[in-house]
């Protein structure tokens, strides 16, 4: 009798070791997921597969053309710097379910505020620069007021904004310099040196000299680097995707993008500030325009009435590009950075082939609708999986 009750009682201590495995096993909080469903819920997939073949397509058709030298990868690289700092800007917004088309049309804005002040009104260059970036980030907080005050789209309302920037840079263009063209404001940079250090010209001079000295990269008759540095566009544009993806990944603030972006009324129930959040990200889009704005005067030397056109749209198409979807509440910095660097690629790229040049417009809107068809695709599968 004593041997059978030990051995029921075995019975059911063994049983008892067992259910929590068996319960782990059938749980889906702790199912194992396969690295490829993995991979796609990653928004980021589809740009990082488009720059491999964007990198495969021009290593192919200009691969002995100078474009993989690194003066052609600095060339192409500064295109894609100057459109990855706004779609940064721009990816975060649409994460959150907002557009902002007036981009483009802040670019250009913003640089004429930058160029007045010191050539017509005797202003410190400095000092305009705070201006051109204080007056943008108040229009952006504007946009982002009205929208969520008003409920109207944003699209509506920054589509208004577009016009009306680009209407005032007409008027203050043409009515200080009597051209749509303000010129002359390079040397001011020169004269100034923490605004030039900012913005102007290129960094980490030693270190491409260094390079240069130990025939690690291309260098000139004289010795000098063929690259006398890293472009300032380059390093804002990593210091952006930087804080970027840290505020989206690793911060309370980032989580509330993706729940507005998600469903604005059931973050607002839960107690995320809805218009805090939308309003704070309109700012960001109109200073990351302004800082385009900025280097790109600190750059050319003048600034133009046409700066900046139809650049709100290459953003976006960037950033969609990148994963993020046109509904919000889902997106990757990195991947709108990958999409910034296709645009780059293609767009210099182009110019080292035999194709014309006007296929470019053609390119970003198939790329677009790709995107788009890749993105639904991807979600469709991940959910159809779940």
């Amino acid at each position: 009798m004593s041997a059978i009750n030990e051995s029921v009682t075995n019975m059911i201590h063994s049983n008892r070791a067992k259910a929590p495995e068996e319960a782990a096993s059938t749980d889906e909080r702790v199912r194992k997921i396969s690295p490829w469903r993995v991979l796609l819920d990653r928004p980021e997939l589809g740009s990082i597969a488009g720059t491999v073949l964007v990198f495969v397509f021009f290593g192919i058709f200009a691969g002995g053309s100078g474009m993989f030298a690194l003066d052609g990868v600095i060339n192409w690289a500064q295109v894609a710097g100057y459109l990855g700092i706004i779609a940064v800007g721009a990816c975060l917004l649409m994460i959150a379910g907002e557009f902002d088309l007036s981009m483009g049309s802040m670019i250009g804005f913003a640089g004429v505020m930058v160029a007045i002040p010191p050539m017509y009104l005797g202003w410190p260059l400095w000092a305009s620069v705070i201006f051109a970036f204080v007056g943008s980030m108040a229009l952006g907080a504007l946009n982002g007021y009205l929208v969520v005050r008003t409920k109207l789209p944003s699209f509506i309302v920054t589509l208004a904004f577009m016009f009306i920037l680009r209407g005032l840079t007409l008027v203050l263009s043409t009515g200080f310099a009597n051209s749509t063209i303000v010129s002359g404001i390079g040397d001011k940079f020169t004269e100034d040196p923490v605004v030039s250090a900012l913005f102007q010209g290129t960094t980490l001079h030693w270190l491409f000299s260094a390079l240069a000295g130990m025939n690690l990269i291309e260098k000139l008759p004289s010795g000098d680097p063929v690259v006398a540095g890293l472009p300032k566009v380059l390093v804002w544009w990593i210091v952006m995707a930087v804080a970027a993806g840290f505020v989206l990944a690793r911060t309370r603030f980032g989580n509330w993008i993706y729940t507005v972006g998600g469903d604005a009324n059931a973050a607002k129930n839960v107690g995320v500030p809805v218009r805090r959040v939308k309003i704070s990200l309109f700012v960001l889009t109109a200073f990351c325009a302004c800082l385009f704005g900025v280097l790109q005067v600190a750059d050319v030397g003048s600034a133009a009435a046409d700066r900046g056109l139809q650049k709100e749209f290459e953003a976006i198409i960037a950033v969609v590009i990148g994963g993020t979807l046109l509904t919000g509440g889902f997106g990757s910095v990195i991947g709108a950075c990958f999409g910034a660097l296709i645009f780059g690629v293609v767009q210099i790229g182009i110019s080292y082939t035999n194709i014309d040049s006007d296929w470019y417009r053609v390119f970003l809107g198939g790329m677009l609708l790709l995107a788009v068809l890749f993105n639904h695709y991807i979600r469709s599968r991940a959910a159809a999986t779940k």
